[in-house]
């Protein structure tokens, strides 16, 4: 019976928590993307209104969660990447001998994932409070955290999914690149969905990242495509999905 060992969950955390805090230029690299959107978009489109919103949203206002859900697509996708690359230096080896559960590893990779993920996200929305962004209250923001840290764990999921199937970090790289930015742009993070025509509005529902993205524009700026309660659900059942897949192709992956 495979049971979870809170320890190794902790310590795998802590060592992702380490190599973030050590790496000041993931940091700073995680924010320069968001920041050039939010600074070059609000020159040109920053007090546009937005269709069909009636409190007075504009473009800017309306960006920030897209831009929010970018950051989470890039940095939780490419965690995957840090398996490929703890198997290349022989660390998977050793944690994949030790007599702990598969399921342990795989809980702690995600959670360091997620925690950093949260923080460049917080970092982000921290900055966005120059870009017009006023968050109504305490509760908003916790409702946002909620969306952050759901959006997060789907795509850990999929990049871990990757990683299992996979040994060249450069093969990661290349169809993981290849696989976020249609994600991207099909989420409606640059654009609302009903601007969209209507088979492509079809194919973002199937876009985890949409539902991400609408779930935090609802609860930062009180306009959402979907009702808040739909966005939570599916994307609580997509990130379910793709940890339990996740799960299941790193138990069944090799760790040379």
């Amino acid at each position: 019976m495979k049971t979870v060992n809170f320890a190794t969950i902790y310590v795998l955390w802590l060592r992702e928590m380490k190599k973030f805090v050590r790496s000041k230029s993931r940091i700073v690299g995680s924010l320069v993307t968001p920041l050039l959107f939010l600074t070059f978009f609000s020159f040109g489109f920053g007090s546009l209104p937005i269709p069909g919103a009636s409190n007075g949203v504009n473009y800017m206002q309306f960006l920030i969660p897209g831009i929010i859900g970018m950051g989470l697509l890039f940095s939780s996708t490419f965690a995957g990447l840090t398996v490929l690359l703890d198997r290349q230096f022989g660390f998977l080896k050793e944690i994949m001998v030790a007599p702990v559960s598969r399921v342990s590893i795989v809980l702690g990779r995600t959670a360091g994932a997620i925690t950093t993920g949260l923080i460049q996200a917080l970092l982000i929305l921290a900055i966005s409070l120059i870009f017009q962004l006023r968050i109504a209250g305490l509760l908003e923001l916790l409702l946002a955290i909620v969306f952050m840290i759901l959006t997060a764990t789907a795509f850990i999921g999929i990049g871990l999914i990757f990683a299992s199937k996979m040994k060249d970090p450069q093969g990661f790289n290349l169809i993981v690149n290849f696989l976020i930015f249609p994600l991207f742009f099909l989420s409606g993070a640059l654009f609302p969905l009903q601007n969209l025509p209507g088979p492509v509005q079809a194919i973002s529902y199937a876009d985890p990242l949409t539902y991400g993205v609408d779930g935090m524009r609802g609860a930062l700026i009180g306009f959402s495509f979907f009702p808040l309660w739909i966005d939570f659900a599916v994307l609580l059942g997509i990130s379910s999905l793709m940890i339990f897949l996740g799960t299941y192709f790193f138990e069944k992956s090799e760790s040379i």
